[in-house]
């Protein structure tokens, strides 16, 4: 049984390569507050320690077709993989010091969602990108909030 145990406490954390998009969208009522939110997310470092990043910037440059309310942003962030979207989602730096920062009243109304990343087309590799992370990051060390899911 002990055997079996080191075996496992032993055993590397599986792959964190298959990248995860996060899209959080809706309006921001209080724009410092968000710009402050921002400015505490940059200075956790749990983006850098996790390989998250910023694809987009928030607000759309052009609207092709329909409108969107005053202040509608859509931010996309990637990651290497769904298990560092959640290490960082349910960090208890960020569920307890970053995100109450746009709470109470609320300094925008947002949807959080997280998507797989489509694989690139035979046709468009070598030509945009590898669609791949060559260093490796990892959750572990991240203290997560209570009741999270792995």
């Amino acid at each position: 049984m002990i055997a079996a145990l080191m075996l496992l406490a032993a055993a590397p954390a599986p792959a964190c390569n298959a990248p995860v998009i996060m899209i959080v969208s809706g309006p921001t009522h209080d724009r410092a507050r968000m710009l402050a939110y921002g400015k505490a997310i940059a200075d956790s470092g749990l983006y850098q320690k996790l390989g998250g990043y910023y694809v987009n910037l928030a607000f759309p440059q052009a609207i092709f077709e329909g409108s969107a309310p005053q202040g509608y942003v859509n931010l996309i962030v990637r990651f290497p993989c769904m298990a560092n979207a959640r290490a960082f989602w349910f960090s208890k730096e960020y569920q307890e010091k970053i995100k109450p920062l746009r709470q109470n009243p609320s300094a925008g109304d947002y949807i959080v969602t997280v998507y797989p990343e489509a694989p690139l087309r035979a046709d468009m590799v070598g030509k945009v990108g590898d669609n791949a992370y060559r260093a490796p990051f990892t959750a572990e060390g991240i203290a997560q909030v209570e009741g999270a899911k792995p």
